[in-house]
């Protein structure tokens, strides 16, 4: 097979350079005529475009470019030259849990002595655990669940750029933290949720109790210009429906797939698949006096062109921020909640949308009321037909009432695509593997 040059990548000319060209239109960084590791966020496409704008690491130079195919080589890159702009380039999928949960336990640790202890029927419902000593089945879950939260997360600096090379590429069981830095870039990878080992039963949530996790997949925590794309998000080989459950409560080993909290800002989520998982995405995560001061006038995110399938809720659940959602598919699938979670002081914009709801759920529930927070919600379609999203939530859940309104216009936007053939665009372009 004859090969030829584009962009500066050899390829078979059966793809050849138009064909290329065609393959990666779906988002405007590929406009610029750059390697995809060097590729920026284009003007105007979304909140992570604001101000300076988002271009990662694209300026690292030579020996700032890293490629690494286990998680001992990522943190290593990930730590090396500071915060000077750096590329790291991930072939293939990278297990941060290779070892399996026992290596994270402490000594002396017991699942099942665990269970004994804190069984309801010997402990109850009206106290928690957080005054267990340290030598109790509680304190060394504690330990255990300390050494884990230390083995998979990823801190990752200011000026870098991490994208997947190839169509198999991605993460297993890692945590990545954007936290407090700036100008940072995601882009086709696959995550598998992280599986917490080491859940915490807590008695008091709820009349029952529940088990309460850690880990999402992404957290972007006090964060600034940040730009996620064409990744795809799932629980992988470890669904909710696989895991057990004890006291009558299901083992939740999962938390979110992706999370923008503590005053982080200017964020771009696009192209990206969020698959088979319960609680999504979290903008902003708390009602608190204390997190309002930190998060009010912040959390400015853009979404578009994301897939959201086969998930319970929160595709977003937000508090506080200006959110702008336009031109994402929405697939409901047995066990759906809601999709917009409509909090405290939010300002969501959810435009030029599309619905695929079957029968047995109702439209009404898309929207979900957790405050009072006026929103706007215009030129959404479901199965098909432009639905006032409002009104048939109002008319089918009487005492959620929604207000229209968000009070804002978004303008950071590039091309809207006809809500109508938003399935058709989204479910052949977003996800990871798409760009080469």
């Amino acid at each position: 097979m004859r090969t030829q040059k584009c962009h500066g990548r050899v390829i078979a000319t059966l793809v050849g350079c138009t064909a290329l060209a065609l393959a990666v239109t779906t988002t405007t960084a590929q406009a610029h005529p750059r390697p995809l590791d060097r590729q920026t966020l284009g003007a105007g496409d979304g909140w992570a475009s604001y101000g300076t704008g988002t271009s990662g690491g694209a300026a690292a130079t030579p020996d700032q470019v890293y490629t690494v195919s286990n998680w001992a080589d990522f943190k290593a890159a990930l730590a090396a030259g500071g915060t000077a702009p750096k590329i790291i380039r991930v072939q293939g999928v990278i297990d941060a849990n290779a070892e399996g949960c026992d290596s994270f336990a402490a000594p002396g640790y017991d699942f099942a002595q665990y269970l004994a202890t804190y069984d309801p029927a010997v402990w109850g419902y009206d106290q928690n655990l957080d005054n267990e000593p340290a030598d109790s089945p509680e304190g060394l879950r504690r330990v255990s669940a300390a050494n884990q939260d230390t083995a998979i997360k990823a801190f990752i600096p200011a000026n870098t750029t991490i994208v997947g090379i190839g169509r198999n590429a991605g993460f297993k069981g890692a945590s990545l933290q954007i936290k407090a830095v700036d100008n940072v870039i995601v882009r086709n990878l696959a995550f598998e949720s992280p599986l917490d080992c080491f859940p915490q039963w807590d008695p008091t949530d709820g009349d029952t109790g529940n088990w309460n996790s850690e880990y999402d997949s992404a957290v972007i925590y006090g964060s600034t210009h940040v730009w996620l794309d064409h990744n795809t998000f799932t629980d992988g080989a470890h669904p909710d429906s696989s895991l057990p459950t004890y006291y009558g409560r299901i083992f939740e080993q999962h938390d979110g797939e992706l999370d923008v909290v503590k005053g982080a800002d200017y964020v771009t989520a696009s192209w990206n698949v969020f698959t088979d998982h319960d609680k999504t995405i979290l903008i902003g995560n708390s009602d608190s006096a204390s997190t309002a001061a930190v998060d009010r006038g912040h959390l400015k995110v853009t979404l578009h062109h994301n897939l959201f399938s086969d998930l319970v809720e929160r595709a977003p659940r937000v508090r506080f921020g200006q959110v702008d959602s336009y031109n994402n598919h929405f697939v409901a699938e047995p066990g759906y909640g809601y999709s917009y979670g409509i909090g405290l002081e939010s300002q969501l914009v959810a435009e030029h949308n599309a619905f695929t709801v079957p029968a047995g759920i109702s439209e009404a529930t898309v929207l979900k009321k957790w405050s009072e927070a006026p929103l706007t919600a215009d030129d959404n379609y479901v199965n098909g037909s432009l639905t006032d999203l409002i009104a048939v939530h109002n008319a089918g859940v009487p005492t959620e009432i929604l207000q229209s309104g968000a009070g804002w216009t978004p303008t950071l936007r590039t091309k809207i695509d006809p809500a109508k053939a938003v399935p058709f665009i989204v479910d052949r372009g977003a996800g990871a593997g798409r760009l080469r």
